[in-house]
């Protein structure tokens, strides 16, 4: 058993959104405690003091929790979904996401990702590795996680989709890019039914295409940088998660700025799924909301 799963037994975390108003927060401590669970921690935040909309994350403890979770759900739904025109997810805390992460050649993200699971950093478990190259399937391998194959023959990205949808659906719960360096299509979002998380650097749109750490020493940058976004059609526009700079100077060659750039890369990424996997992240159309 890994270290984040010994002290998640019987622990919940509901998260909730609607448009802001009295009593939110009163009726949801109510419930809890009607339900017979303890509260273990509240975060919330509203995006308007007058015509906001409402969020809150909170961690509590309820013994027997896999068996009264049917019932807590629909105490929820009828009780505060209904009254505060809300938006609701209820997981336990000891069932980890089911990933998947996609990689081509760049290593750094994709092995940094997996020895954080491994050292339990990270509650989920990586159910595959899926690349377009099978460069990365030896490192892969040590760490016992499924490594697949799939090209894109050809040209032909449809079918490498229709292939990475006969591995996912049903199987995982979220997807990371880990500098998977190919342009995911709006048919594959629409049919994959998991959020997507992607890692690319901060220079957009100001260095884009191929070599972006050449052109950034080409204009002698002083800060390079990491976003971590969920994916969505708008090539990358979708919500971002969490970002991070490093400051470089004149006599950093493109070499350590690449090294400077992975650093950050790993760093981000790997944040921002801990934080998805431990239900911290609400997206709220274009942005997100992080507790």
């Amino acid at each position: 058993m890994r270290a984040t799963e010994t002290k998640t037994h019987d622990i919940a975390r509901l998260i909730i959104s609607c448009p802001d108003q009295p009593g939110i927060v009163a009726a949801v401590s109510e419930l809890i405690a009607e339900v017979g669970g303890n509260i273990i921690s509240l975060d919330q935040y509203s995006t308007g003091v007058e015509d906001g909309r409402f969020f809150q994350r909170t961690v509590f403890h309820l013994p027997g929790l896999a068996a009264a979770k049917p019932a807590v759900e629909q105490a929820i739904q009828t009780k505060l979904a209904e009254r505060f025109s809300m938006d609701y997810s209820l997981s336990e805390a000891d069932q980890p996401k089911r990933v998947a992460i996609f990689a081509s050649k760049t290593d750094h993200c994709l092995l940094d990702l997996l020895w954080r699971h491994r050292r339990g950093e990270i509650p989920m478990d990586i159910v595959m590795v899926i690349s377009n190259h099978a460069d990365l399937a030896e490192d892969v391998r040590p760490f016992g996680i499924p490594y697949f194959h799939v090209p894109v023959v050809n040209g032909d990205k449809a079918a490498a989709e229709a292939r990475h949808l006969e591995l996912l659906q049903g199987n995982v719960d979220m997807i990371v890019l880990a500098r998977y360096m190919q342009i995911i299509s709006e048919d594959f979002l629409d049919q994959v039914g998991a959020p997507v998380i992607n890692i690319h650097h901060s220079f957009l749109p100001a260095f884009i295409g191929a070599g972006p750490y050449q052109k950034a020493a080409d204009r002698g940058v002083k800060l390079i940088g990491a976003t971590a976004h969920y994916v969505t059609k708008d090539l990358d526009e979708g919500p971002i998660i969490e970002q991070d700079v490093i400051r470089v100077s004149h006599s950093d060659d493109v070499a350590q700025l690449t090294r400077f750039g992975a650093d950050v890369e790993r760093a981000v990424l790997s944040r921002a799924v801990k934080w998805h996997c431990e239900d911290r992240v609400i997206r709220n159309g274009s942005t997100t909301i992080v507790f």
